[in-house]
């Protein structure tokens, strides 16, 4: 016959932890390495205006940079918001989901404005 000591832990929630922290560890690496793709061409490429950074962004491979970028920083604040919401919006279930659909379709129309901007449509 087992003993148990101790209060038997009752496990909840969906289960999101090492998925959601790996995400964010990969979401910062990919900002980090974009950020010093831009650095590196901003200080080495020249005297800097509207011209130099009109050409930063020109080349594809810029604009495919930029729009990952994009894709991580929006899913990097949706895990960190959601994370926010279920571990302070906890009273009220409806005004969990609010906020969430409400981060969701903010972060989506960022993503998509900024779609917009890069590839000028």
């Amino acid at each position: 016959m087992s003993q148990n000591y101790g209060s038997k832990r009752v496990v909840t929630g969906a289960h999101y932890g090492l998925r959601d922290w790996l995400a964010q560890r990969i979401t910062a690496v990919l900002m980090a390495l974009f950020t010093v793709a831009l650095l590196a061409q901003v200080l080495f490429g020249g005297p800097l205006g509207y011209d130099r950074w009109s050409a930063i962004f020109s080349s594809q491979w810029m604009k495919t940079l930029t729009f990952v970028l994009i894709v991580s920083l929006a899913w990097h604040a949706w895990v960190g918001m959601r994370d926010i919401f279920m571990d302070y919006v906890t009273r009220s279930l409806g005004l969990r989901l609010t906020l969430q659909v409400f981060t969701l379709v903010w972060l989506v129309g960022c993503a998509g404005w900024a779609v917009q901007v890069l590839w000028r449509l």
